[in-house]
């Protein structure tokens, strides 16, 4: 297995050439953004620079060149994923925005009262809202399958929730609190045998892993540029051709149109019809040159990597005393660390440790079901990616200690 070379990966990202409150930076915040090497910002640039114009609808040069770079990143992202086909792929905003697609669009055409959707308690607010929405309009019940207590999935919980009146199943490919890894093509197969379909929280998992759309089989999945290297406000949403072309676009306006008349309107084909409105060109183009990036490097590196690193972090946290870390064990969990000091409030602890230097994340993550099943009100976050080192752990572990001492100190 080919081993990352971090040092030479760094170089491509000058913000973490900088010093933060004096002390070198540890960015440790991947999990809510990741950082953009120089590599993407200059494809954006360059559309910019060269052949900033509107795709799809002119006939002139720059008008060929930007519908050539933003459908060429088209057929990155279904090859990244291995979707059978170029038109099931969608841009969108980002998880949030493919997320409410299908709630909308498939979830109102396809559940009624008295239907069942399935979710977790690990979930992020744009994997539970969205079906708590859809099940108000509809009258339907939202069923929740347990968890372990390490924070996981028993398939055996999973057959025991979903049943003949399931008609969605919305799960996360990856916890983006816990670093659960779900086994999302066991449940697909699950919700396929009682008739329901399953989307799939893609956001946490896309940046890390390799994914197989056709291999996993599942219904929907969604997940957002901006963690995976890219750039913010671009998303994608997968879903398979035969469902995507039954269903309605939930926005309306320029070029998802077939034909308009004073009273009606038809739809243009997959993917343009869920694309209304002058698209995300410069952000399409920018993920692709992302996705092309990760894959120069290879997730089994990445995967590599990030496993060594989140190891050896848990571990030195694990020392500190009075640490709580929650989630699965150090070694069935993503790139991901959640936890809480005694009596200090997690607020607390992300800004003394920035003091330091440190980039980690607090509060409720966006998970506030989940921070009830843990019993807190908030928790700390830390999270690794491709450009962090055991110096960046070690730098954190030091300022945790610092911290935990300070806070300690008798007045």
């Amino acid at each position: 297995m080919t081993e990352l070379n971090v040092n030479e990966i760094i170089k491509d990202f000058p913000i973490l050439n900088q010093k933060v409150n004096n002390k070198r930076l540890a960015y440790l915040d991947s999990t809510a953004t990741s950082q953009t090497p120089v590599q993407v910002i200059e494809k954006m640039a360059d559309y910019y620079k060269r052949y900033n114009s509107n795709v799809h609808r002119g006939v002139h040069t720059l008008g060929s060149l930007a519908t050539d770079g933003y459908e060429n990143a088209r057929e990155t992202v279904r090859s990244f994923i291995n979707a059978k086909y170029f038109e099931e792929i969608i841009f969108t905003r980002g998880t949030t925005a493919s997320i409410n697609v299908v709630a909308h669009s498939y979830g109102d055409a396809n559940v009624n009262e008295g239907d069942e959707i399935v979710v977790t308690e690990m979930e992020h607010h744009a994997n539970i809202v969205p079906w708590q929405q859809l099940a108000k309009r509809k009258n339907a019940e939202l069923k929740f399958i347990p968890m372990t207590e390490t924070g996981e999935l028993n398939i055996e919980d999973v057959k025991a929730t979903i049943n003949d009146n399931t008609k969605i199943v919305a799960i996360a490919h990856v916890s983006n609190v816990l670093g659960t890894i779900n086994d999302v093509q066991s449940i697909a197969k699950v919700a396929h045998e009682h008739g329901a379909i399953i989307s799939v929280d893609g956001a946490q998992a896309a940046p890390h892993m390799d994914l197989d759309m056709q291999e996993l089989d599942v219904d929907f999945y969604s997940f957002s540029g901006h963690k995976m290297l890219g750039p913010t406000g671009i998303g994608v949403l997968y879903g398979k051709r035969q469902l995507l072309n039954n269903m309605e676009p939930v926005e309306f306006g320029g070029d998802m149109i077939d034909f308009v008349s004073k009273y009606d309107a038809s739809w243009a084909d997959l993917p343009t019809k869920f694309e209304a409105g002058t698209p995300l060109i410069a952000q399409a183009i920018g993920l692709a040159e992302a996705i092309r990036y990760l894959e120069n490097i290879g997730f089994d590196a990445i995967h590599q990597h990030e496993s060594t690193l989140t190891q050896y972090a848990y571990e030195q946290m694990a020392q500190i005393e009075g640490i709580d870390i929650y989630g699965p064990p150090k070694d069935r969990r993503a790139g991901v660390i959640t936890f809480n000091l005694d009596d200090v409030h997690a607020h607390d602890v992300a800004t003394a440790v920035d003091t330091e230097g440190v980039a980690v994340r607090a509060g409720h993550h966006c998970a506030q079901p989940l921070m009830k099943w843990l019993g807190q009100s908030s928790t700390a976050r830390a999270s690794f990616y491709v450009y962090n080192t055991k110096e960046d752990v070690d730098q954190f572990v030091e300022a945790l200690k610092q911290t935990k001492e300070f806070f300690s100190y008798e007045f």
